[in-house]
């Protein structure tokens, strides 16, 4: 048989070095305990948002609308949208890009609309390290007031499929 009862006296309670760092671990995860919601709440780094149920083919109907309105430009093909102050924008994810090209004004406060219409993708903004996981059928609305001007790369945290490496997008952000 290849299943053994271990021996009666198997069971070593740590000693030395071993009690250091089983201490070290339980200490850093009451730091973290604590931490953890603290930048949630105060930290001003995670946007709770808000999610709804939507059927992708709905959502995607409402990036075509949204881009067909407020469409200021192209880059490389891809439209450059520029939704009203206070307003909602929309964003969508399918393999293997992020559509459209989103341009924000800094200290205006935006609702962006991101939803998948295909599988799951990661939202990821940098430099800022913002990062969502978005759903197919669900309508995903995050709350952002740009506090800088630039260009902010858009990244699929999420592995996709063979194209993973291409989808990046864009939000502008101006004056």
């Amino acid at each position: 048989m290849s299943i053994h009862t271990p021996p009666a006296d198997w069971f070593k309670a740590p000693h030395g070095a071993e009690r250091l760092w089983i201490g070290l671990a339980l200490a850093w995860c009451m730091v973290m305990f604590v931490a953890m919601p603290y930048w949630h709440f105060y930290g001003k780094q995670n946007s709770t948002g808000e999610g709804y149920r939507v059927e992708p083919r709905e959502f995607s109907e409402r990036v075509a609308k949204f881009v067909e309105t407020n469409q200021v430009g192209e880059i490389q093909g891809i439209p450059v949208v520029e939704p009203a102050p206070g307003g909602d924008a929309y964003l969508r994810a399918q393999m293997w890009a992020w559509y459209p090209i989103l341009k924000l004004r800094k200290g205006q406060t935006y609702r962006v609309h991101i939803s998948s219409i295909d599988l799951q993708h990661g939202f990821s903004l940098q430099p800022l390290n913002m990062n969502f996981q978005i759903l197919p059928g669900y309508d995903h609305v995050l709350t952002l007031t740009p506090t800088s001007t630039g260009e902010f790369s858009i990244v699929c945290n999420e592995f996709c499929g063979v194209g993973h490496h291409l989808m990046t997008g864009r939000i502008l952000v101006e004056e």
